[in-house]
């Protein structure tokens, strides 16, 4: 790989180091998204200076050119001399720095973390991003590890890359595998598609189909709970246990909107202009922790999404189903949840406003046999109290292994760059 010379010196220094990562580059990992994207690396060097460079990907590789110009890249990664020589000395240090807050990414997570995978280890269970085909088009993965499958399912407005930490601590004993559900993150947003949990639920069993996998544990978040007890109560053979992260589930109060939303149409979503400077405050203020690292990435992933116009008519029309789903009568949520067989837990946050843990009685009234956990958090466990969360999940997960089953045939990984987009 070629670097200039005028890059020599202590930049020179680094250049070398990050020419050393991008040698590892291996497109087998990482299915790169069209339009040659760039990422920006910034080497910081401790007395307030930095210099950067920047990663231009496609299909056929990475190619670390002087960066280009002071327009924003497409995903931006940070760090001091010492972090990224780690890095280059340690093919696992590159998430290991993220996690530990070393490393800063900023932008497009799902291309940092790509470029992260493509460069870090050839080993089996490295951590990969791949696309599947389904019903609804393309779906984006994140897949770490080996042994018993269990697939995670994201929250409203969230993206695969909110599991990264549960990715990491549950792929040294498990195959982990995080899915960006239709409308969100590098998924296919299908314009007129209904966003609600059958919809999805129909997705991510698609994806099962693509992987070839049989019987899954499956873990839902928030709408991806709500997804994740759909499947329970339509596909239960497909599943060897569910556990559900402070899941969104049928209000129980009375909806006065209601009506009114019924006559709102979603799709309108896509005439709405929302420029980021308006966007960015707004969003600041509803995102608890906005102004931590992780309340940082947190942003940027929804405003990636919330900022495309079909992915912005997904996230309204994904919240107006949440508030329209019906509560009671014979087809409704609470009169379907007991039908659940499938061992589950669910697990609630003492500070979570969004979904209260009081929720846990109307749960324990309608499927007893569900073990359920309370922690110490709001919304997010896997960011606000991780290793609490970890533990409660492979304590639930070693005493339902899945049962060796042959594989499915189902369709196939999409077989090339072109076919993926």
């Amino acid at each position: 790989m070629q670097v200039m010379a005028s890059q020599r010196g202590a930049p020179g220094i680094a250049s070398d180091l990050l020419s050393r990562i991008l040698d590892r580059y291996d497109t087998a990992a990482f299915d790169v998204p069209n339009g040659h994207p760039r990422i920006r690396l910034v080497v910081q060097d401790g007395n307030g200076g930095e210099s950067c460079w920047d990663v231009l990907l496609d299909a056929d590789g990475a190619r670390l050119v002087p960066a280009q110009g002071r327009g924003r890249p497409d995903a931006l990664l940070s760090a001091d001399l010492a972090t990224w020589r780690q890095i280059a000395d340690d093919v696992r240090a590159g998430l290991t720095a993220y996690r530990a807050g070393r490393l800063t990414i900023r932008h497009n997570l799902h291309l940092a973390v790509g470029l992260l995978a493509a460069t870090s280890t050839r080993e089996r269970g490295r951590l990969e991003v791949h696309c599947e085909q389904t019903s609804a088009g393309r779906v984006s993965t994140l897949q770490a590890g080996f042994g018993d499958p269990v697939v995670m399912i994201h929250g409203l407005g969230a993206t695969k890359a909110s599991f990264l930490p549960t990715i990491a601590a549950l792929a040294p004993s498990f195959r982990t595998i995080a899915v960006d559900l239709p409308g969100f993150g590098d998924a296919a947003k299908p314009l007129r598609a209904a966003y609600d949990a059958p919809f999805f639920a129909r997705s991510v069993v698609d994806v099962l189909d693509s992987l070839g996998l049989r019987r899954v544990h499956l873990v839902g978040h928030s709408l991806g709970g709500r997804v994740a007890l759909e499947i329970a109560l339509r596909q239960p053979e497909r599943l060897q246990s569910v556990t559900l992260m402070m899941p969104s589930m049928a209000w129980r109060r009375t909806r006065r909107w209601a009506p009114y939303l019924r006559l709102v149409r979603p799709e309108l979503g896509i005439l709405q202009p929302v420029p980021r400077v308006i966007a960015d405050p707004l969003v600041r203020q509803l995102v608890p922790g906005a102004d931590t690292k992780w309340g940082a990435v947190a942003i940027d992933e929804f405003l990636r999404g919330f900022l495309d116009p079909r992915g912005r008519a997904a996230f309204y029309a994904a919240a107006r189903s949440i508030y329209l789903e019906e509560p009671g009568g014979p087809d409704g949520f609470w009169a379907r949840l007991p039908h659940i067989t499938t061992p589950s837990l669910f697990i609630w946050g003492r500070g979570d406003r969004l979904v209260p843990a009081a929720f846990g009685r109307h749960v324990h009234d309608a499927l007893p046999t569900a073990q359920q956990v309370t922690l110490d958090c709001g919304h997010v466990p896997q960011l606000e109290c991780p290793a609490a969360l970890h533990t409660a999940m492979r304590r639930f997960l070693v005493h339902h292994p899945v049962r060796a089953q042959p594989a499915t045939t189902g369709v196939a990984r999409l077989p090339s760059v072109a076919a993926r987009h």
